[in-house]
């Protein structure tokens, strides 16, 4: 085995250690799903999101790309494909971090303390710097809406149905299709 392998798996051993919930996507360690909770003592706390996690061959000496599945109101994520804009994760990367910091550590941060100056969703950073009352109402009707142990099913019953249909999502027999034998 070589050391990134070693290494991924090392770091996902971490993860569960520290109770995350981790979901594989396929046989390999390189893509799966975390449950993230909101930090306590901010307006995400009582959310639950699914992050999709996806470690590049050359992890840990390149960063995770980190998206958010289930949907979030955040200035720096953004709002349609739950991508992450945080510096660490994107240009500041070191093979010093490992999967644990990232979920106990920069996403936590990215939540308690936005960008607005630099946005993913523009609407979000807009109204968190007009008006942060209303803004972290909206985080909190979001996670009431979105980000709830069943939107965390949810968000996974979406997107695998998305990705590949099995026989039962065709609503069609063989016999409804080439129509009934000649008797």
């Amino acid at each position: 085995m070589s050391s990134p392998s070693k290494r991924r798996e090392m770091d996902l051993m971490k993860l569960m250690i520290n109770d995350y919930k981790v979901e594989m996507i396929n046989d390999g360690m390189q893509e799966f799903y975390v449950e993230f909770h909101g930090p306590k003592e901010s307006p995400y706390q009582g959310g639950l999101w699914r992050i999709r996690v996806e470690l590049p061959d050359a992890y840990p000496y390149k960063s995770p790309s980190i998206g958010f599945v289930n949907k979030i109101y955040h200035p720096n994520v953004d709002e349609v494909s739950g991508s992450v804009c945080l510096d660490v994760i994107n240009q500041t990367w070191s093979p010093m971090f490992d999967l644990v910091n990232v979920f106990e550590v920069f996403l936590p941060q990215l939540l308690l303390y936005p960008n607005p100056s630099d946005p993913l969703n523009g609407e979000a950073a807009a109204l968190m710097m007009r008006d942060k009352t209303a803004y972290e109402q909206r985080v909190k009707e979001y996670c009431e809406k979105y980000a709830k142990p069943e939107d965390v099913g949810a968000a996974k019953e979406e997107k695998s149905s998305e990705d590949e249909l099995s026989e039962d999502d065709y609503a069609s027999s063989d016999e409804e299709v080439m129509g009934k034998a000649d008797p």
